[in-house]
């Protein structure tokens, strides 16, 4: 009598996309994070599940680093200032993938910036460490959540999705790298997704589907 039972635990999860780049005039994840919000409350917010923010990104590696850290370090500031330990936090980043036919939830990401074309602020590493104290370009970094147990929960809701562990060489690659090592440094966690363009799944199917994939993250440990 009295008594209360156990609370829910929280899940933030903080959303980013990019804006266009070479070859991609319309970048899908500035539309499917610029509307995720707003579709997400009028769908209904699971239990548990708090949008944080919802940030397009530069398509560029380093121009793109102080928004990245910026909004990454709000993040943690924000987790801090939350009483319970049982809350968590992710950063989950969309990436488009233009000769994708499937979402890919991408397992890791390597220290190596090669990039095909320049960036939207005109780099253009070619084999060189992202973070050079991390050692050479082969050293790689995994997320700590259930990419294969994820993956398999999305397919079993009749989506086409595969786990990778190739996020690319280019920006995507560039910016989860960055963003696993500040998860790990700071008690967090991050993930990345590749989706296709428009024109192969549409709009309203890749809105559902990160939908989907919100409430997935806001049920796994």
């Amino acid at each position: 009598m009295g008594s209360e039972g156990p609370t829910t635990p929280i899940t933030t999860i903080h959303v980013t996309g990019f804006k266009k780049f070479h070859g991609v005039a319309e970048n899908p994840t500035e539309t499917i994070v610029n509307n995720l919000t707003e579709y997400m409350y009028k769908k209904g917010l699971p239990k548990g599940l708090v949008i944080g923010s919802c940030s397009i990104l530069e398509t560029a590696g380093q121009g793109a680093l102080v928004s990245l850290y910026q909004r990454l370090q709000s993040a943690v500031i924000s987790k801090d200032s939350e009483s319970s330990n049982s809350n968590r936090t992710i950063w989950l980043h969309f990436g488009v993938n233009s000769g994708a036919t499937w979402f890919a939830i991408e397992n890791q990401a390597v220290n190596e910036a090669n990039f095909r074309c320049p960036d939207e602020m005109g780099w253009k590493p070619q084999k060189v460490p992202i973070v050079p104290s991390d050692g050479g370009i082969s050293r790689t970094r995994e997320t700590s959540l259930p990419v294969v147990e994820i993956t398999k929960t999305l397919a079993e809701k009749g989506y086409e999705v595969m786990a990778s562990d190739d996020a690319g060489r280019f920006v995507c690659n560039y910016v989860y790298y960055h963003s696993l090592r500040f998860a790990e440094q700071n008690g967090i966690k991050s993930l990345f997704v590749h989706v296709p363009l428009f024109l192969t799944i549409n709009e309203e199917t890749q809105m559902k589907f990160a939908a989907s994939l919100l409430e997935v993250l806001a049920s796994k440990s």
